[in-house]
């Protein structure tokens, strides 16, 4: 098993995780059900957590796969630079989403306030870790690419 292998098994959850994430999140918030919130503030820091691997391996994944025919090095730098800003982005909400547990545990009128601010962060990087994976998915898979297997087209 190479980097390319690890780096395709773990690339989804981050952006599986923080759609769920998001969902748990927003209906909590929705609800106003201090437990669903609970749970989805949880959520969103396991996501970023979760999302270390993917970025771990991308780098080694780039490497398996730069050379083999029909790979856009313009594809894997496209790829790389969205997932690195969506990796930081959920970084951000993670972060945002513990202060908010802290919040909660201690009872503090603005845990709402900063959990919505976790909602949004999270929304965010659901969207570029989403850009993220298409751009990733072109790299070796032509027959989603625009002008269907161009190699250097973005």
């Amino acid at each position: 098993m190479n980097q390319a292998h690890l780096h395709l098994i773990v690339n989804h959850v981050p952006i599986i995780g923080s759609l769920f994430a998001l969902v748990l999140l927003a209906v909590g918030l929705l609800q106003k059900n201090t437990t669903l919130i609970r749970a989805g503030l949880v959520a969103v820091v396991a996501a970023g957590v979760l999302c270390l691997p993917a970025q771990l391996t991308g780098e080694g994944a780039a490497e398996v796969v730069q050379n083999l025919p029909r790979v856009s090095r313009a594809l894997i730098q496209a790829h790389a630079e969205a997932a690195e800003l969506g990796f930081w982005v959920l970084e951000g909400a993670a972060s945002l989403a513990l202060f908010a547990l802290l919040l909660l545990k201690n009872n503090s009128p603005r845990a709402r306030l900063v959990a919505g601010l976790a909602l949004a962060a999270t929304a965010l990087s659901f969207g570029l870790l989403a850009r993220a994976g298409n751009l990733g998915g072109r790299i070796l898979h032509t027959e989603i690419r625009e002008g269907f297997g161009t190699p250097d087209e973005l």
